[in-house]
């Protein structure tokens, strides 16, 4: 079975990180929406660029359409995707609103279609590593969870992703990532309590958050900086038996970037200089912890498989659902300036 993708958008998302993922894992790109007609041909010599996402829709052979386009534009292109009775991928987050994400889950069902979304950083080396020291108990119970995402850009860019109408802002760029890791390790917390905050003097929409959740004696603190120079820590977990830090970026954007292809032997491979630490509790003891391997693709493997043979979606939608939620208490929590009860 050849299934036939349409794509939204041709920015970084879609031509940088999710082309060669689609053609490592098999899926050929037949049409794309957008006015980079040379770009495409570049690149995807056999697929078209088409004007906009009706006529995308109305080629007969399409099969499946990943929205790679400003966040404000997800749930109507998704939703239009779903009713003419194509598969969907969208890029995270879902959508900006609960509502919204409800809406487009009753439509998948409704018109029994597949809807994925790419929460790609659940296949980073860092978190799959993670994910194993959890399944071992290395650590004992977990009490303390810390993820941190700083970077430094003390400008303020001309694009969507700094405008709030085009629904930008860290919360949903890089806090979509940080709320679905600590999701999946955890599960919905209890409560939340947030700041969500602007610190560049030019910037219109958030450039910095902090989140601290907690499920019973678990504490989960989620944040992210545009003006940190020292962006060293990634994840920091205190257990009863042990701690583990661990710093650095996963390696695939950049690879990707660089033209490496997925299938290359060292994609996803992390350098031994960011491998994490594990410092044992009764001793002392520090033991470097060598990764897993990030996988990216992994996510398209498994959305071809769902629609050839049924099998699940690699990230289902009432699970970045949950994001919406966390990302929608945040808000709330932030300008009431107290904890919201889950």
């Amino acid at each position: 079975m050849s299934i036939a993708v349409g794509l939204v958008g041709f920015g970084v998302s879609a031509r940088i990180l999710q082309r060669p993922l689609l053609e490592a894992a098999g899926l050929c790109v037949h049409a794309v929406v957008t006015r980079q007609a040379e770009a495409v041909k570049a690149v995807l010599p056999g697929a078209q660029a088409v004007p906009d996402v009706p006529a995308l829709l109305a080629l007969p052979q399409l099969d499946l359409v990943i929205i790679a386009t400003p966040n404000h534009l997800h749930f109507p292109q998704a939703l239009a995707a779903l009713e003419q009775g194509k598969h969907v991928v969208i890029d995270k987050p879902m959508a900006l609103t609960l509502a919204e994400c409800d809406r487009l889950i009753e439509a998948a069902e409704r018109c029994d279609r597949r809807l994925a979304v790419f929460q790609n950083r659940r296949w980073d080396s860092d978190f799959l590593t993670l994910r194993r020291l959890l399944a071992e108990q290395a650590l004992g119970e977990v009490l303390a969870f810390e993820a941190r995402w700083d970077r430094y850009r003390p400008g303020v860019p001309d694009r969507w992703r700094e405008r709030p109408e085009f629904g930008g802002g860290l919360l949903y760029d890089l806090g979509a990532h940080l709320i679905d890791q600590a999701l999946c390790l955890f599960g919905m917390p209890e409560w939340l309590q947030a700041d969500v905050f602007s610190q560049r003097p030019q910037a219109a929409a958030d450039d910095a958050f902090a989140l601290r959740m907690g499920h019973g004696a678990l504490r989960i603190e989620l944040s992210a900086s545009s003006i940190a120079p020292d962006a060293s820590l990634r994840y920091r977990l205190h257990g009863r038996r042990a701690s583990y830090r661990k710093g650095g970026l996963d390696v695939q954007e950049q690879q990707l970037r660089e033209g490496r292809s997925p299938n290359d032997p060292q994609f996803g491979i992390e350098p031994p200089a960011q491998w994490g630490e594990l410092t044992d509790g009764a001793t002392q003891a520090v033991h470097r912890i060598s990764p897993e391997r990030g996988c990216w693709l992994d996510f398209y493997r498994a959305m071809r498989a769902s629609i050839e043979h049924g099998s699940p979606v690699p990230v289902p939608a009432v699970e970045a659902r949950r994001v919406i939620h966390i990302i929608e208490a945040a808000r709330t929590s932030c300008a009431r300036g107290a904890r919201v009860y889950l």
